[in-house]
């Protein structure tokens, strides 16, 4: 299968970069490295190309859009954002969004970028009434994150960046191009995610490089998402998941009306049979994805994602477990490599960001 490239192609293979497949693309994995990648982005400020993501425009009413998602976009102002999932009529999670409101009939939706023409098929077929614009291959998608992104990233727009709230956004000049700047990231830090035309944005990405920020590759994303205790589509969740399950429950709004799946996760609340939780481990070792979770030594579950914190060196994993065995201070074990090693559910995430 060919693999997709994003328009930043040739500059990062300017750099000293390791290349792999990803949801159908070819990305960077790593630049310097992933731990300098990541510390970078910690304490310093870090760039990835984002634009592998899809990036749609749904303009209709927003009567019509509501029943996608179990959050009330209602609530929304203009300017302000919301993370949501979309579902099935089963309430399985078809994909993790984020919904940006510029008015109640007009808005910018991020999705994964393997779920792309998916979730352009689901709005389709359940919103016919929706317009919906791929921007998808139109535009570049960027995200500088650290506790400097925004010292780093004023000097190259008109807009005042300190007005703009976590999950916030503003459309604004970026190089002098109308450009989208939204105070949102998947780091677990503060920073932004820019979607720009073609041209400007790779003209961004050489500036900023030049201007001293990091380059970081999926393989440090990775690390602080989970950090940070968020989910990776199609690992943590997916089309037979719920968000009950997933620990999303905070993303269904009740007191809204109609959703797609919302008799079944009305249902599924007096009876949850599991639940994704976070777990550290007690020792040496390194959870992975579909390692074995045990429970007095009997199999109960797998690990959906770990990886060796680099803040706390300690592993650290995400794990559907039964629901009796969900409660904070429980004792598991994980099977790392034929090894039984102890794990402990704690309450996620596993790191916050200094105040």
């Amino acid at each position: 299968m060919d693999l997709k490239r994003t328009p930043l192609f040739d500059l990062q293979l300017a750099q000293k970069v390791r290349m792999v497949p990803f949801g159908g693309w070819e990305m960077p994995v790593q630049y310097e490295g992933i731990l300098a990648e990541h510390r970078s982005v910690r304490s310093d400020v870090g760039l990835f190309d984002i634009s592998h993501m899809g990036k749609f425009i749904l303009k209709g009413k927003l009567d019509q859009i509501q029943p996608l998602i179990p959050s009330d976009l209602s609530r929304l102002r203009p300017g302000q954002g919301q993370y949501s999932v979309l579902l099935n009529e089963q309430g399985g999670v078809v994909d993790d969004i984020i919904f940006y409101c510029h008015s109640p009939e007009h808005w910018t939706v991020i999705v994964n970028a393997s779920t792309t023409e998916k979730d352009r098929t689901w709005i389709q077929t359940h919103a016919p009434a929706v317009d919906v614009q791929d921007l998808s291959q139109e535009r570049l998608l960027l995200a500088i994150q650290g506790p400097n992104a925004q010292a780093k990233l004023q000097p190259y727009t008109t807009v005042d960046l300190s007005s703009i709230a976590r999950f916030g956004h503003q459309t604004g000049e970026l190089l002098g191009a109308e450009s989208f700047i939204a105070r949102t990231g998947y780091t677990g830090e503060d920073g932004f995610e820019l979607m720009l035309p073609l041209e400007e944005g790779r003209s961004l990405w050489t500036k900023l490089l030049n201007d001293g920020v990091f380059p970081c590759g999926l393989g440090c994303r990775d690390t602080l998402r989970l950090e940070a205790g968020m989910h990776l589509y199609g690992q943590d969740m997916n089309d037979e998941t719920t968000p009950l399950e997933a620990s999303l429950g905070w993303l269904i709004h009740w007191d809204k009306g109609p959703f797609i799946g919302r008799e079944v996760l009305e249902s599924q609340k007096s009876k949850l049979t599991r639940k994704l939780v976070g777990l550290e481990i007690q020792g040496r070792g390194i959870p992975r994805h579909d390692y074995p979770v045990l429970f007095q030594g009997a199999p109960i579950g797998t690990v959906t994602s770990g990886a060796l914190s680099v803040q706390s060196n300690k592993g650290i994993a995400l794990a559907y477990v039964p629901i009796e065995l969900s409660i904070l201070g429980t004792h598991l074990e994980v099977d790392i490599r034929g090894k039984t090693v102890p794990a402990t559910v704690v309450k996620r995430p596993f790191y916050h960001r200094p105040a």
